[in-house]
């Protein structure tokens, strides 16, 4: 199958973007990793976990598939909303939650943070972990899930890399 060029210009809209990674929210991040594992043969993966902004706790697991990498990702306490807003409260659940876009340099950031406030799009959540990571989510209402946009410098890269592939 012979593919278009890639070439990426956050510039040109949110989906201009380098897109690598598929994320899940669930409310039982044991049971998702064991469902990912029998039913779609990803048992191998890398957990982070650590405190929101807000106060609240945030658990993330991740793990390569080819060129893809997948997120399963649960939260609670103050700040968690973002993560778990749309998961029922009464009953186990698996939702997909985002898709990651890589952002290489600087300038494809400050690219695709002017296109956020030129087209007026919501940011619900900005960080930034100097010599890690930056990284941004966006609201797209009409595709049902958030875009993140995740900005790596050389220790966030090693991390990416240090996830097992399956």
């Amino acid at each position: 199958m012979k593919r278009p060029d890639a070439t990426f210009d956050p510039a040109a809209g949110l989906l201009h973007a380098e897109q690598f990674q598929v994320a899940y929210a669930t409310n039982d991040i044991e049971r998702a990793r064991d469902i990912f594992g029998e039913r779609y043969g990803i048992g191998a993966f890398r957990r982070l976990e650590g405190q929101l902004p807000a106060g609240g706790h945030i658990h993330v697991e991740l793990a390569w598939v080819g060129g893809t990498m997948y997120e399963l990702l649960t939260a609670n306490g103050p700040g968690s909303q973002l993560y778990t807003g749309r998961l029922p409260t009464d009953e186990f659940a698996i939702r997909h939650h985002h898709l990651g876009f890589l952002i290489r340099n600087g300038d494809e950031w400050n690219a695709l943070l002017t296109e956020i406030a030129r087209k007026g799009w919501n940011m619900p959540s900005r960080s930034s972990n100097p010599g890690f990571m930056q990284s941004c989510f966006v609201e797209t209402p009409e595709l049902g899930h958030y875009c993140e946009y995740l900005f790596p410098e050389p220790a966030g890269l090693a991390f990416f890399e240090s996830v097992p592939g399956n």
